[in-house]
């Protein structure tokens, strides 16, 4: 004879009630896109930098600083854990990150340096929960270090996108080999920096992983 215990109804309430919570930390494409992002002036540019510098694999984020004028400031990298996206977690894992390479700007009436977020990831350029999660999460890291809210980026396996801008590309992608900083790729798909300091001067720029 087996025996076995349903749920109770107190542990169904706080299961609902959790997911409620977590559905309540992320952003809808339309939310975002209603948020007065900032756009990048050379998202490519970014993308394929930030690739060739952190080599991201599915699962992982990179969150990086620009200054005015869109130079990598700092920058990390890590691997999100194996549990369902909550805005609250991955708020949390970028602001310790944030903290480490980069002092806060809360003493500024206004923010002068911005944040945005490449995240590499499995599946298609399409809107994902996940996606939402990570949006809530780097709105309030902004918030809390102050910094301005930047572009949302996902990295998959066709390429990359700005999220809530419609802009995109093919290179590079979740699959890509590891690139260079100091040489563009023949393709067009990795810039040199901006800038007359060139790639020497970002390769001094503090970056983390």
């Amino acid at each position: 004879m087996t025996f076995g215990f349903a749920p109770s109804a107190a542990t169904s309430i706080s299961s609902a009630s959790d997911s409620a919570s977590r559905l309540a930390r992320m952003l809808q494409p339309a939310e975002w896109a209603a948020a007065g992002i900032p756009l990048l002036r050379s998202p490519r540019e970014i993308v394929s930098g930030l690739h060739a510098r952190h080599q991201p694999t599915p699962a992982t984020a990179v969150v990086a600083v620009l200054d005015q004028e869109e130079r990598l400031t700092a920058s990390a990298s890590f691997a999100r854990r194996a549990t369902p996206a909550d805005g609250w977690e991955v708020r949390n894992a970028l602001l310790s990150h944030l903290r480490r390479v980069i002092p806060h700007d809360l003493r500024r009436r206004s923010p002068v340096r911005t944040a945005v977020l490449l995240y590499c990831r499995d599946g298609d350029e399409r809107w994902t929960e996940e996606d939402g999660a990570w949006m809530w999460g780097l709105r309030d890291a902004c918030t809390l270090h102050g910094l301005r809210c930047g572009a949302y980026i996902t990295l998959t396996g066709g390429g990359w996108q700005v999220l809530g801008e419609g802009r995109g590309g093919r290179r590079p992608h979740a699959g890509s080999p590891p690139g260079s900083l100091a040489d563009p790729d023949r393709d067009g798909s990795l810039s040199p920096p901006r800038g007359a300091a060139g790639a020497a001067d970002v390769l001094r720029r503090t970056a983390a992983r």
